[in-house]
């Protein structure tokens, strides 16, 4: 069995999220305290009890999810010990931060510093130039580009995220979206608006990446202690100086989740168990895997999935 353990991203959330394990496990209750000393905002109870509007706002939901990702992530070590070894690292977008965090190549504290200042450098680039993200069902890369090509007096749009062969999502101002929508949708696609509030991984949100640059600076970075597939790269990297350039890129660049799970599967990968709120990257997997290929996906944020997972991985 060789366990890739991938973290999500924005879009997954809550409320309630990381709650059981924080009342149940003093470790898990001690990232949360960690988390909320970094951040000048109420976490825990943004996470527990909302309201919702403000915890998808980029300042407050990127380090909610990360907070709830790194709890459910620890409530995994304590139950799994020295017994089982992830063999690599992954995380959706924002769940980058917290593949590096286990990995080994951030502290839980700098983590939470490079999150909550990329949601605010983030949501600071959302006021100033205002626009969406839209899941694009049906069509590939290249046809959608194709459309976006068409539409380029319309506005910025650009392929944000590359999820599966016909799961695309773009991201740029709302009248190119809604142009490349409306064409895309004359081909047979379904067009799902995303419960976001910036046009993440395009030229919308660029001008963070100096920023954040700038701020990442200061914080250490350590060589992965296990691999960590990047978004950007759809590749491992084990030098601390790129990965600090990674991550600044990362913000305007594509996410290439569908190549990033299939180089894990040619390295033989079979089970893939998604650690954080929700199923989004678990249900990905039917999409990705190729026809024939013997694998399971998991998924827990509670203990009771925790302990659905276990079993299924031998260890109940």
């Amino acid at each position: 069995m060789k366990i890739a353990v991938l973290f999500p991203g924005q879009g997954s959330q809550y409320l309630g999220m990381g709650r059981e394990f924080i009342e149940a496990d003093p470790a898990c209750a001690a990232i949360m305290e960690q988390a909320e000393a970094v951040c000048d905002f109420p976490l825990r109870q943004l996470c527990v009890e909302g309201p919702m509007e403000e915890l998808t706002r980029a300042i407050h939901l990127q380090p909610a999810i990360t907070v709830t990702n790194l709890i459910c992530w620890q409530a995994l070590q304590n139950a799994w010990g020295e017994k089982v070894v992830a063999s690599c690292f992954a995380g959706h977008s924002l769940g980058e931060y917290s593949a590096l965090c286990a990995a080994g190549v951030l502290s839980v504290e700098d983590t939470m510093r490079l999150v909550a200042r990329r949601g605010m450098l983030m949501e600071r680039e959302g006021q100033k130039h205002p626009g969406a993200m839209r899941a694009v069902l049906g069509l590939n890369v290249v046809e959608v580009e194709r459309i976006i090509s068409q539409c380029v007096g319309a506005g910025v749009a650009t392929v944000a995220n590359y999820n599966t062969e016909q799961q695309i999502v773009i991201s740029g101002e709302v009248a190119a979206l809604d142009a490349v929508g409306a064409i895309a949708a004359e081909r047979g696609a379904r067009i799902i608006p995303l419960a976001v509030s910036v046009a993440n991984h395009s030229p919308l949100v660029e001008d963070a990446v100096p920023d954040f640059a700038a701020f990442m600076a200061d914080v250490e970075f350590n060589r992965p202690q296990i691999p960590v597939y990047f978004n950007i790269l759809a590749a491992t990297e084990k030098e601390p100086a790129m990965i600090r350039e990674i991550m600044a890129r990362q913000i305007a660049s594509r996410v290439r989740w569908f190549e990033l799970i299939l180089a894990m599967i040619e390295q033989g990968v079979d089970t893939f168990i998604e650690v954080g709120p929700k199923t989004v990257l678990k249900g990905m997997m039917r999409k990705i895997a190729p026809k024939g290929y013997v694998y399971q996906a998991l998924q827990f944020d509670s203990p009771d999935s925790l302990a659905q997972c276990l079993e299924r991985i031998g260890m109940n």
